[in-house]
């Protein structure tokens, strides 16, 4: 996102997560990050799922819970539901939060 030093920007509560997400993949990881020929930059994410009836973002939504350690409550589609680039909204603390997707990102796709 324009203006973080990351694909996440923080905010009070949370944070928003940038993130490209590929659906009909072999495997559900998170790949790493990815700049975007305006800039920005995203969280590369794979879900086996398919783009259809929301599908794919729910696979998102369990995925991210699961590997940032978050009740699945915390997590929800933000913005780009209907878009590979979305924005993802993370609750809670932001600081943990972030190290958290730092900690995934850092072992990218190694992740079970």
């Amino acid at each position: 996102m324009t203006g973080a030093p990351g694909p996440y920007r923080k905010l009070p509560g949370g944070l928003d997560l940038a993130v490209r997400l590929t659906p009909r993949s072999s495997t559900d990881a998170i790949d790493g990050v990815q700049a975007a020929a305006d800039g920005s930059v995203r969280v590369a994410v794979r879900v086996r799922a398919v783009p259809e009836k929301g599908a794919a973002n729910a696979a998102l939504e369990r995925l991210l819970a699961d590997r940032l350690d978050l009740p699945k409550s915390a997590v929800s589609i933000a913005a780009g539901a209907t878009s590979r680039l979305k924005t993802v909204r993370l609750s809670g603390d932001a600081d943990d939060i972030a190290a958290a997707i730092e900690d995934a990102l850092a072992r990218g796709a190694k992740q079970p």
